[in-house]
């Protein structure tokens, strides 16, 4: 049953995107038909037909350009995430490269970044600057890769340095820079039932895991559970600095897929408020 119900969902998805790579092909080219709105209604589809289910709390920043910042599980996120905002990623550039993912990804608009060359650390980061100045919402994943989905790395956090960008002036002539919204993942249900730490691996992608075999067995297994915590925007210059920011942002998303996973989620952390120590050491 598992091994029909994997190869209904894999012939569904190949026959759509026979019709919407060539139909997003056309509406990017031309800036037309919806382009920016195509892949969140075409993955809200692949989310119901992967039976991926997703819970929501908080609300996605949708009406200004904001740099989403989140832990990383799986492929899956993709989907999870694409189907409930207007969303944009940001990714290493090894992606663009991959057989027909590649190309979902850059009819998705995706910002590819060498992340193995510091050198291009600057224009990776003014890339995403010129996104979130035209108003786009775009998902950085700065973990580097993706994990068991138990825990959150520790990030990489040179890519934030498109925060510290000034997108104008408020009434009183104070620089106004780009939001960072903080986003928690977690996989806490499979067939409606709590996912113990086991089970995750059927959906977190890790590792040297092949990803057709990884992909064939989690749709077998049957329907998954995901929770997504958006968390309050903030910006730089209120979080005291770069590496400031970098921290609180780890720090609420560690939390909130802690929570998650634990059941608690929405439960508020308890940050500290940067000390003048702190602040002055972000400025350095």
């Amino acid at each position: 049953m598992g091994s029909l119900r994997a190869a209904y969902i894999l012939l569904t998805f190949a026959l759509s995107s026979l019709v919407v790579i060539p139909y997003q092909t056309f509406a990017l080219h031309f800036k037309t038909l919806g382009y920016k709105n195509i892949p969140e209604r075409y993955q809200r589809f692949l989310s119901r037909l992967f039976g991926i289910r997703v819970t929501v709390i908080g609300k996605p920043v949708q009406d200004r350009g904001v740099l989403m910042v989140s832990n990383h599980t799986s492929y899956l996120d993709i989907l999870a995430l694409g189907g409930i905002a207007r969303v944009s990623f940001v990714a290493k550039s090894e992606v663009a490269k991959w057989p027909l993912f590649g190309t979902f990804a850059r009819l998705q608009r995706t910002v590819f970044v060498e992340r193995q060359r510091r050198s291009q650390t600057g224009v990776s980061r003014d890339q995403i600057r010129e996104r979130l100045l035209e108003g786009d919402a775009l998902v950085l994943f700065p973990e580097g890769t993706s994990n068991d989905g138990n825990r959150v790395l520790p990030f990489k956090s040179a890519l934030m340095g498109a925060a510290e960008s000034q997108i104008g002036t408020d009434a009183q002539g104070k620089p106004v820079y780009v939001p960072v919204q903080p986003v928690s993942i977690s996989y806490v249900g499979v067939h409606g039932m709590p996912m113990g730490r086991e089970n995750r691996p059927l959906y977190a992608w890790y590792g040297d895991m092949e990803l057709v075999d990884h992909l064939w067995e989690g749709l077998k297994t049957g329907p998954v559970d995901v929770l997504i915590e958006f968390h309050e925007p903030m910006t730089v210059d209120v979080a005291g600095g770069r590496k400031n920011l970098a921290r609180i942002v780890e720090e609420k998303i560690r939390h909130g897929q802690a929570m998650g996973l634990a059941g608690l989620a929405g439960r508020k952390p308890v940050i500290p408020a940067p000390t003048a120590a702190l602040k002055a050491q972000a400025a350095e």
